[in-house]
């Protein structure tokens, strides 16, 4: 029997999300979430996709990533697709920091498992909990391969004139500060489906690619490989996002150190969990906010025009690094599902060649599609992100063969 299933895993600080992937032709077999591990209140949702069957939901309480594996291994089970199943090939990681080492996914060993930790410093919210949930793996199936595929590894290829910060080089190679870039799993897929929806080899295009979600990142991508990204040491650099303020002077730090007599952690969580959206107009749900818009609401018109400025920036600038650009292509929840985004990201810049037709911007569709008039200089595209397909297809890529 020919092994050619994937288990794709995305663990959080408190959650676990995942999916089961047939690669032999991309099915997928199921998917669900664990949320709120650690609780009461734990939530855990199992969609057997294969069968076309109604999910199934429960609450109560699951104390470690530990027990929710073994729940989620159980509901697999009633679907006959357990853990122990010959056909399962290997189990891919999500990781958010693999720093400049990992430029590729790889195979899980005490090595890997050492520099991933070592990273935690510039991924303290993400890393650690990538960890427990490959441990929590790896001793429910220590006999089968464990493969990391970084959030990072895309956005290696980015030369050193735009991953270096301009700071001292002896202090920036000591404690590893440079810019790493996030979301690269979805921006390597975006990039080679917009490719594909031009009718081009992936070689052949330069797309600046939106991921516009919760977390927001944009990258310049050139025949294939990233040359430029939004985010940086960590994911707070760049665009305007839910929570996190994206670009700022860096001197507002030791500004509200000096003057607001403010802390590290305080400062970390102004910056991370209350600027962005929420932080402008007290919501970060775009639905909400262009609510609120329409209503006449002038703090939530001011939110969404800043969001749309820096957008526009990281537009104007991705072009001008990659000198021609075939595509735009806007991707994730708000890229994919807010017309009013998209079309104000690239109004005015028709001397560039960049426009939408209201009515293509207006279909709401889970298809990759052109939004642009016929014709148009540059392609203007939607094209729905699936990061699990990627972390599958690369982990598939390495360890599928030889199973």
């Amino acid at each position: 029997m020919s092994s050619s299933r994937i288990l794709v895993l995305n663990s959080g600080s408190s959650s676990v999300k995942y999916q089961l992937l047939d690669m032999s032709d991309n099915a997928r077999l199921a998917a669900g979430l664990v949320e709120r591990i650690g609780e009461e209140t734990s939530r855990l949702k199992h969609t057997p996709l294969h069968t076309g069957g109604e999910s199934r939901e429960w609450t109560g309480p699951i104390a470690d990533h530990e027990a929710a594996l073994k729940a989620v291994a159980a509901e697999l089970a009633k679907d006959g697709l357990g853990l122990d199943s010959p056909e399962l090939a290997a189990i891919g990681h999500r990781v958010v920091h693999g720093g400049k080492h990992f430029t590729e996914p790889t195979v899980i060993d005490d090595a890997v498992l050492a520099e991933i930790e070592r990273l935690i410093p510039v991924a303290p919210l993400h890393n650690p909990a990538n960890l427990t949930g490959i441990r929590t793996a790896q001793a429910l199936r220590p006999d089968l391969p464990q493969v990391a595929v970084f959030d990072t590894a895309f956005h290696t290829t980015m030369p050193e004139s735009a991953a270096r910060y301009a700071i001292d080089v002896k202090t920036a190679d000591e404690h590893r500060i440079r810019r790493y870039g996030f979301h690269g799993t979805s921006h390597a897929y975006v990039s080679r489906a917009t490719a594909k929806l031009l009718g081009k080899d992936p070689a052949d295009v330069n797309v600046i690619v939106l991921h516009l979600g919760n977390g927001a990142s944009a990258s310049a991508v050139r025949a294939g490989r990233c040359v430029d990204t939004s985010m940086g040491l960590t994911p707070l650099e760049g665009l305007v996002m839910g929570t996190r303020s994206g670009d700022v002077d860096p001197a507002v730090i030791f500004h509200l150190m000096r003057v607001g007599r403010m802390s590290t952690d305080e400062i970390d969580t102004l910056l991370n969990k209350r600027s962005g959206l929420i932080g402008l107009c007290g919501d970060n749900d775009m639905r909400e906010i262009r609510r609120r818009v329409d209503e006449g609401d002038e703090q939530a018109q001011l939110a969404f025009d800043i969001y749309i400025h820096r957008l526009r920036k990281y537009i104007g600038a991705y072009y001008a690094v990659l000198g021609t650009v075939d595509a735009v292509a806007f991707t994730a929840g708000v890229g994919e599902n807010a017309a009013p985004v998209r079309q104000a990201a690239v109004a005015g810049l028709e001397a560039l060649g960049l426009a939408v037709d209201d009515e293509l911007n207006a279909v709401r569709s889970d298809q990759p599609r052109l939004i642009s008039p016929g014709g148009s200089r540059v392609a203007v595209a939607v094209v729905p992100t699936d990061e699990e397909l990627e972390i599958a297809t690369q982990t598939y890529a390495l360890v599928g063969k030889s199973n």
